[in-house]
Formats: structure tokens, C-alpha cells, sequence
């Protein structure tokens, strides 16, 4: 057999596996940009260190919950409860002080998070090539 036919084969099965992986996994969910109110709460978020205590994507810290998807996973009434518990504190959670206008400024910045993604993903596709897609991500 002819090695540089064999050579071609494998040359051009690369050029088009490497630009099928290129192109797709360029694709990327459209998500609204931050507004100025919720940059706000992320620096007060940054600020208070509620990392410590709080996780996104389950990174962070493991005394608070997971606030990812703290908006749709607990509904409207849970951004009230919400503020409250920013705003006075907790048996847990110390009172940093902050008033209901920074209170707000963190709730849309949580907000803003949680239309980056869903955690834990709970529907997720692993493909022929490896890459890991997620299901009920929304994009």
C-alpha cells in the first residue's frame, strides 16, 4: 500500500475532526450582560468574602448553601426571605451591616448568576470525543 496515500487519509481525518471540534465547542449560551446594579452586588459580594461561607458551581465554601440557582430554585418569595437574611444576618450567617439597597444589589447579582447554568447538572451527554454537554443547560 502506498504510505502516502494512507498519510493523506489521516491528514485530512485530522484537518476535519480538529475543525468539528473547533467550530462546535465555540458555541456558547447567550446570557443577558451584568447590569450596573448587579456588578454592585458583586463587589459587595467580593467585599464581605461570601465565598467563604458560599459556593457557586459547588466552589467555595461548605457553611452556607449553594447560591447558583438560589433564584429559580426557591421562587420570588425566597428573594424576600433573601434580603432579610443579607440585611440582619443569621444564627449562622453574620450581620455585615449591609442596607436594603446593597441587599438588592446582591440579590441581582445572584440573579445574574443563575441564568448562567444550573447546579448539580441533572440531565448531562458525554459525546463520542469526550466533551461533556449539558442537557437542560439553558442556553
Amino acid at each position: 500500500m502506498n504510505y502516502r496515500i494512507v498519510m493523506a487519509v489521516y491528514c485530512t481525518a485530522f484537518a476535519v475532526y480538529s475543525w468539528d471540534v473547533y467550530t462546535a465547542g465555540t458555541d456558547a449560551p447567550h446570557v443577558m450582560p451584568m447590569t450596573e446594579q448587579a456588578r454592585l452586588g458583586q463587589d459587595l459580594f467580593q467585599q464581605n468574602n461570601c465565598i467563604a461561607c458560599h459556593q457557586f458551581y459547588g466552589l467555595g465554601g461548605y457553611m452556607g448553601p449553594d447560591l447558583t440557582n438560589f433564584v429559580s430554585n426557591r421562587g420570588p418569595a425566597a428573594t424576600a426571605i433573601g434580603r432579610a437574611f443579607i440585611v440582619n444576618g443569621t444564627a449562622t450567617m453574620p450581620n455585615l451591616g449591609l442596607d436594603e439597597s446593597q441587599a438588592d444589589a446582591i440579590l441581582e447579582y445572584l440573579a445574574f448568576v443563575d441564568q448562567t447554568g444550573t447546579y448539580p447538572a441533572e440531565d448531562y451527554d458525554i459525546l463520542w470525543w469526550g466533551a461533556v454537554t449539558q442537557v437542560d443547560d439553558p442556553t
